[in-house]
């Protein structure tokens, strides 16, 4: 479910008279004009708040000749209070969901390095492995001139086998070499894994 139709269910259900009209047809279906009665407030009023929350389905209305009847619709209340259940503590129905190349990042992210931060594989699917390398070489100081030996230990703060990693900076030209001397390229150089297909 979309973020903001279980916004605009929260804003129909912030207000105490709505709330009050949903307890009563709870009990079952009734004119406007006793639900007037019940709340102690006009028509107009009823009318405009029932309103609010038919907009957003949370009840449904019916007309017999000039008396329109008000009923819950109970399948969109229970939709709209699981849909902000999951959303707070699933993180399932977020709509303005991020896109998927952010998804696959966090996935990686996930996955691939331990909570300590370490890396715990080196993987195998080349889009996946350029976000790892990315990631890493985004701790490093962009300008600042390394020896092999200082990146060595730096890749072995991830991953033991600092060797092919080493090599993968240079192949995917997130880092150049010269003299044994390592440099991080300028962003733009660098083989963009959110472009590959």
């Amino acid at each position: 479910m979309q973020l903001d139709k279980i916004v605009n269910y929260h804003k129909a259900l912030a207000d105490p008279t709505r709330m009050r009209i949903l307890l009563i047809l709870s009990q079952g279906e009734m004119n406007g004009q006793k639900l007037a009665e019940r709340l102690n407030l006009s028509q107009p009023t009823v009318t405009h708040h029932a309103a609010k929350l038919r907009e957003v389905g949370l009840i449904k209305e019916r007309r017999d000749k000039n008396t329109i009847y008000f009923s819950l619709y109970p399948y969109f209340i229970k939709q709209h209070a699981e849909a902000s259940l999951n959303f707070i503590f699933k993180g399932k129905n977020e709509v303005e969901e991020m896109d998927p190349n952010q998804k696959l990042k966090e996935s990686v992210m996930r996955n691939f390095f331990s909570k300590e931060g370490k890396l715990r594989s080196i993987p195998a699917q080349y889009k996946k492995k350029l976000i790892v390398l990315q990631h890493m070489v985004e701790q490093l100081d962009k300008g600042k001139k390394y020896e092999e030996k200082e990146i060595n230990e730096f890749i072995k703060g991830y991953h033991e086998d600092f060797a092919t990693l080493r090599r993968e900076f240079i192949m995917h030209e997130f880092m150049y070499r010269e003299n044994g001397v390592y440099e991080v390229n300028p962003v733009e150089m660098w083989t963009r894994w959110d472009q590959v297909k």
